[in-house]
């Protein structure tokens, strides 16, 4: 009986997204074996991160197109050997990844579709033959939105009314393990100690400035206590500065070259940044404010002039800089 054919994790990246740096960053992440093997450790059933032997990561690739939703995507193809019924088995499994943004239902037909796509591709590149078997398949969401993930997780779920017991064994399934950054508190993520953890922390940290520090200065320490830390610590710090820019900081990235080494000068550049907003914000607000008083002055004169004088609506919206219709609202109201 012939092998099986090769494992492959495959994560899939749609060449149109428009978050582009959001989309390289975690391209370049799930380039390499350490984070694959702490995103399946870490945010993974434990059941089958305990079957895998994450030292016979192989990492290939490839570019598919899906003729359904007519896209191409570039993707990033892991194979890895599991253990199985307590026995060393060259078992293959491909693990696809989408990673979204925003919130797709029709996530379980879209992978449904691109399932059967890269089977396809499978068999026509001569990787393995239908006689043969195909391998089983992972797929998995990974969220990083703000909202939390709604979507159906099985393309069965979306079929309604649900079908008689009769028929229900000819209708599809096909399930996503969803990961979802938004859904994890600091807590739980602190708990998990990885250098992929201290990214989610960071991409949970967006509605503040204070937590954006913290989630670095966390980051930081963990990156200080891996093994490999110069190696971790040039990705990580990559990473950061796509994300940084996709924030729009007015930092000097071109200046930040380790997390470890400028630490010191990151938390200095974040610090300016922030008081940047501040000061802009109370700007906004005063100029916001200014503009308020200009326009209640404004009625005030406005319906003084329609009390007190025999003005039409034109003359006393060219005096104080209203509408005409807003001076025929202020008039109506001053009869009642």
């Amino acid at each position: 009986m012939a092998p099986p054919p090769n494992p492959l994790l495959v994560w899939r990246y749609p060449s149109s997204m428009t978050h582009k740096h959001h989309d390289s960053g975690y391209k370049e992440l799930f380039s390499y074996p350490e984070f694959v093997q702490q995103l399946i450790e870490g945010f993974a059933p434990e059941e089958i991160a305990r079957l895998m032997d994450f030292s016979t990561l192989k990492n290939h690739s490839g570019n598919y197109i899906t003729p359904l939703f007519e896209e191409k995507f570039e993707d990033l193809v892991w194979s890895v050997e599991i253990r199985w019924q307590g026995m060393n088995h060259r078992v293959y499994l491909y693990l696809l990844l989408e990673f979204q943004s925003t919130i797709d239902h029709t996530m379980p037909i879209r992978l449904l579709h691109y399932l059967a796509c890269f089977y396809d591709h499978l068999i026509k590149s001569k990787v393995t033959t239908a006689a043969k078997g195909l391998p089983p398949v992972l797929p998995i969401v990974l969220h990083n939105g703000s909202k939390r993930w709604t979507a159906r997780q099985d393309i069965y779920e979306l079929i309604r009314p649900e079908p008689p017991a009769i028929l229900q064994i000819y209708q599809p399934h096909l399930r996503y393990y969803l990961v979802d950054e938004s859904r994890y508190t600091n807590e739980e993520l602190e708990t998990k100690g990885s250098a992929l953890s201290g990214i989610f922390g960071v991409e949970n940290a967006r509605p503040s400035q204070e937590n954006l520090q913290q989630a670095v200065d966390r980051i930081v320490a963990i990156i200080k206590a891996e093994p490999d830390k110069e190696r971790i610590d040039a990705i990580v710090t990559r990473w950061l500065k796509r994300h940084l820019q996709r924030l729009g900081a007015q930092l000097n990235l071109n200046e930040l070259n380790s997390l470890m080494e400028d630490h010191n000068m990151l938390a200095e550049n974040l610090e300016n940044w922030r008081e940047q907003l501040i000061r802009e914000g109370l700007e906004r607000g005063l100029e916001q404010g200014l503009e308020r008083g200009r326009i209640e002055n404004s009625h005030e004169t406005a319906r003084n002039m329609i009390t007190l004088t025999d003005m039409d609506d034109a003359m006393i919206a060219k005096i104080t800089g209203l509408t005409v219709e807003e001076v025929a609202k202020l008039r109506e109201a001053s009869r009642h």
